[in-house]
């Protein structure tokens, strides 16, 4: 079982360079069963989760040829199943995704549910309130471990509808746009997610020939096609990569450039690194970030869907919010069990107490290094984090947790003078 090995390290310095955006690329490569001619997608990060994405669309049928360096060429000229793999589908949430793609071109879908992270509820109900409306019907079939959905359209196919979703998920409505796309009639998804994911995702099919408006406001306007063509795509930036490096200049009090990362995606971040005395220097694709300019100071979080504070940044945030001066309070709106990273700041030496959405962080904690372990992904990077500051020497666990979501972390983390490793236990 591989560790991560962290010392306390010297203030980071250097300049690193923010790989393609996890969250992006995945429903990317989902909505390439869509089209039976080429995509070719660039800037796609070497990550657990896109290796399994990558066998779930080969088991389908799909052909991918690594073409260059972080550059895909899938072809879906013909699907050979509707039904994903269950021992794919269980290990990424994110594979629920290819439901919406397989539902609109082959009019039928047979998903396990997925897996993931641990951090709550994520229901799929969402996803299949779409599927409804746009005339699919949906049977759920529930046999001890292993559940799954099967989903068939009517003998017309898919037929656009008005959709409204009580919350602004950002897989169900990446899964209904897809779905959408070659249905009958116009779809309207009102109360949209609005992440750049989301608009990433539609620039991509309307590079295919869809007709998507509104990607990025709460309402989206999909107008059916009857085909798709090839495409050539090149993923945004990772918001959070680029988040948790700009914690990780802020919490050593270094001086970090941060290149190929788009600063309208980090707007929160920076708001409340500011907040807490961190110096930023914007550029079109950049951030200067100085966390060496005095004393840093505590702030308040509260978790929200874009355009507010991200979820996936709220425990590396916690992380950095134990060595500022005076206290926090951190509200989690988004998922319920987001907090397990908590029990592992505490054993650091951290000081923080949690009822029910909120935690209260006491902060200017010393922490120390020890035995701790990633309770999920985002959840590893604060580890890493404490690590860096930590006296001593922290040993972090389940790692793979991390390796799902960041392109060559120990790398990009050493190369700015951070002392960590991993080593095979």
């Amino acid at each position: 079982m591989a560790k991560y090995i962290v010392k306390k390290s010297v203030p980071l310095r250097g300049e690193v360079e923010i790989s393609g955006a996890k969250n992006a690329v995945l429903p990317l490569m989902a909505a390439t069963l869509l089209n039976p001619e080429e995509c070719v997608i660039r800037s796609v990060p070497d990550l657990k989760d896109v290796q399994v994405m990558m066998e779930i669309l080969e088991s389908l049928g799909a052909s991918i040829d690594v073409t260059a360096p972080g550059e895909f060429s899938i072809s879906s000229r013909q699907i050979k199943t509707t039904e994903a793999p269950f021992n794919l589908v269980s290990k990424m949430r994110a594979s629920f995704l290819v439901m919406g793609p397989l539902l609109g071109r082959e009019g039928v879908a047979r998903i396990p549910l997925p897996g993931g992270c641990s951090i709550g509820a994520r229901p799929i109900d969402l996803h299949l309130k779409g599927f409804r409306a746009l005339g699919a019907d949906i049977i759920m079939h529930e046999d001890g471990a292993f559940s799954y959905v099967e989903a068939a359209a009517g003998p017309k196919g898919l037929i656009g509808d008005r959709i409204y979703l009580d919350f602004p998920s950002v897989g169900a409505t990446e899964n209904i746009m897809m779905a959408a796309v070659l249905a009958l009639g116009t779809t309207y998804i009102e109360n949209a997610a609005e992440e750049p994911e989301i608009v990433d995702l539609a620039n991509f099919l309307n590079k295919m020939g869809a007709k998507i408006k509104g990607a990025g406001t709460d309402t989206i306007r999909i107008e059916g096609v009857k085909s798709l063509h090839a495409v050539k795509h090149t993923v945004i930036p990772d918001r959070i990569e680029a988040g948790t490096f700009m914690l990780a200049a802020a919490i050593t009090k270094g001086h970090v450039t941060i290149t190929n990362v788009l600063p309208d995606h980090v707007k929160p971040i920076i708001a409340k690194l500011r907040e807490c005395g961190v110096r930023i220097e914007e550029g079109d694709d950049y951030l200067e970030v100085m966390g060496d300019q005095g004393p840093l100071v505590s702030t308040d979080i509260k978790t929200l869907p874009y355009p507010g504070f991200p979820t996936d940044m709220q425990s590396p945030f916690m992380a950095f919010l134990t060595v500022c001066n005076g206290n926090s309070t951190v509200i989690e709106t988004v998922f319920e069990s987001r907090f397990m990273h908590v029990a592992q700041l505490n054993k650091m030496g951290a000081s923080i107490e949690t009822a029910g959405s909120r935690a209260f962080v006491k902060g200017n904690s010393r922490l120390r290094g020890c035995e701790v372990m990633a309770t999920d992904l985002r959840a590893g990077a604060a580890m890493v984090l404490a690590g860096l500051v930590a006296e001593g020497q922290t040993e972090i666990s389940e790692i793979y947790h991390i390796e799902r979501g960041y392109e060559n972390f120990i790398e990009k983390m050493r190369g700015l003078g951070a002392d960590i490793s991993k080593v095979e236990s």
